[in-house]
């Protein structure tokens, strides 16, 4: 890296690595850099960013900034430490793994909800990956240089995982991810009565062009961007405010079932990132507040989980499918509703 490029002294450069770039949106009003980094940085504070520009780590178009810059369109942002990523820096650690199925060549794994898969930005330790490094050696990467993974569902999300062990395992499953002979099938909670009883949702996802830590559906005279996706869905059950979904999809983008669902006003239960932390259907009695709220307290996540997952078996061509339970806390959760929904159509 070119010290003078960077317009700071040759021995406060020795070694600065970048650890996120951006570069501003056309059409952004000015705004404080501070708040700009909040919204696309993950479990960053404005106290941490701010701290940042204070030590010189925050760049505009190669020059330190403090923390009251404005950004305007075009700019190149780059925050630079003087350590490596540390998700660059993997440790295997000694965390208990729920294995469905293990053989030779790969696993199955259940995971819980609130572990990370894979580490970043705030989740340095305790992921899978943490897991399966201390587990297995030599496990091959993926395209981007993640060790095992195949594909990811999201923390707050619980249910299955395939694992690959060998590169001949990681090629033929993530092909068959990319060509979507794979089945994923999650069961969601979702916010309001589903007006059909089945459906597909068809909507390019990409990033947020405002909030960086969400995915938005494209549309109208911008469906062309983002990446195409299709979930397709089936009523499970209903029960008043919620409804509980079966969800298969045809693609995996990041978030798909959250932004999806949010698209047709249909958030996931208690999905704080998309919105639905808040009653977004219902009464305005205070005891139907302090019955959701209630709900949110046993499940202090979103309502999802990877309930099925189908592929061939790399090595034998034989057809696998695993099912896993609806854990504790969601089961626990649709049971409140249940009972709710009861009790309301006695009363009508």
């Amino acid at each position: 890296m070119d010290n003078t490029e960077l317009n700071v002294p040759e021995d406060e450069n020795d070694d600065l690595y970048e650890h996120y770039a951006f570069t501003v949106e056309k059409g952004q009003s000015p705004l404080r850099i501070d708040k700009y980094l909040m919204n696309r940085i993950e479990n960053a504070t404005r106290n941490k960013i701010q701290a940042g520009a204070k030590n010189g780590s925050i760049f505009v178009n190669n020059i330190p900034v403090k923390s009251n810059y404005k950004v305007k369109p075009f700019d190149a942002i780059r925050v630079l430490f003087a350590h490596p990523p540390y998700e660059n820096l993997l440790v295997g650690e000694d965390i208990p793994l729920d294995v469905v199925y293990e053989d030779d060549t790969l696993l199955v794994i259940n995971k819980p909800a609130g572990m990370v898969v894979h580490p970043g930005h705030g989740n340095y330790s305790g992921t899978l990956i943490n897991a399966l490094i201390y587990r297995f050696d030599n496990l091959p990467n993926n395209s981007s240089e993640r060790p095992g993974l195949v594909h990811r569902i999201d923390k707050d999300t619980s249910g299955l995982l395939v694992i690959a062990k060998t590169e001949q395992a990681m090629t033929n499953l993530s092909l068959q991810f990319a060509e979507k002979t794979s089945e994923r099938e999650y069961v969601a909670l979702v916010w309001g009565n589903m007006e059909d009883d089945e459906g597909n949702i068809e909507g390019n996802i990409g990033r947020h062009p405002k909030n960086r830590l969400q995915n938005t559906v494209f549309f109208g005279d911008e469906a062309d961007k983002g990446k195409p996706a299709i979930t397709h869905y089936k009523v499970l059950e209903r029960l008043g405010y919620v409804t509980l979904l079966s969800c298969k999809l045809e693609t995996g983008r990041t978030h798909q079932i959250r932004v999806h669902m949010k698209h047709i006003g249909h958030t996931l239960f208690n999905d704080e990132r998309y919105g639905g932390d808040k009653i977004l259907k219902g009464t305005t009695f205070t005891k139907y507040k302090q019955f959701v709220d209630n709900c949110f307290k046993v499940l202090p996540r979103q309502a999802l989980h990877a309930k099925t997952l189908g592929f061939t078996h790399p090595k034998t061509g034989k057809f696998m499918q695993f099912t896993s339970e609806i854990p504790e806390d969601m089961q626990l959760c649709i049971e409140k509703w249940r009972s709710y929904s009861k009790h309301q159509e006695l009363e009508e």
